[in-house]
């Protein structure tokens, strides 16, 4: 099992980057979460992962705390939900709304995660009830070497990169297109895709 890794960030394309640990590349995926608060490319990064073998592929899923993979470790127990749509779950609601939606019986807002339909938010309900109330998010400062910074590119470039992440996360083509286009007119950091990730995220859940 691989717990965590430290290296240099050679790549991030969401949900997807590359750590060069001492000269082994690490290809891992990560929930926006993750993303935002990762450092600029070329500095250190520290990552818990949790290490999944399948018949056809290892894969190797990394978090910026603890607490965010053990919340993922606990919604790939959940019956019908897979790494992907874990990963969907996470990138789309901050953990504390989560554990507000479960504490309420709220499905009608996990439902409007790609994904996740009305027989999983309910399961999702039930199964996870019990894992979070003694749910406590960390304030731990994220683990790097150098200060924290987002994906500099041209407004086009970072638009096209924003939705093909929301893609990759399971949100239609048309529905991607239309929630970054809405973003990048309401967002001031325009620049970055991981902000126009993050506001087109909040508008849609």
């Amino acid at each position: 099992m691989i717990g965590r890794i430290k290296g240099v960030l050679e790549e991030k394309q969401p949900p997807q980057l590359l750590v060069d640990v001492q000269g082994v590349g690490y290809e891992v995926e990560a929930p926006m979460s993750t993303f935002y608060r990762l450092p600029p490319l070329g500095q250190v990064v520290s990552l818990h992962t949790h290490f999944v073998v399948r018949e056809d592929a290892q894969l190797l899923y990394g978090f910026a705390t603890r607490e965010e993979r053990t919340l993922f470790r606990s919604l790939i127990k959940v019956n019908g939900v897979g790494p992907k749509l874990a990963l969907t779950i996470l990138s789309g609601i901050e953990a504390n709304d989560f554990a507000r939606c479960v504490a309420q019986d709220d499905s009608a807002a996990l439902v409007r995660l790609p994904g996740v339909g009305k027989k999983t938010a309910d399961r999702l309900i039930v199964e996870m009830r019990d894992k979070m109330k003694d749910w406590l998010p960390s304030d731990a400062p994220f683990e790097l070497s150098g200060e924290a910074g987002t994906t500099q590119a041209r407004s086009g470039d970072a638009q096209q990169e924003a939705e093909s992440a929301l893609i990759a996360l399971g949100y239609k083509p048309a529905q991607a297109a239309r929630a970054i286009a809405q973003a990048a007119k309401q967002s001031s950091d325009a620049c970055s895709a991981e902000a126009l990730i993050r506001h087109a995220l909040k508008s849609m859940v």
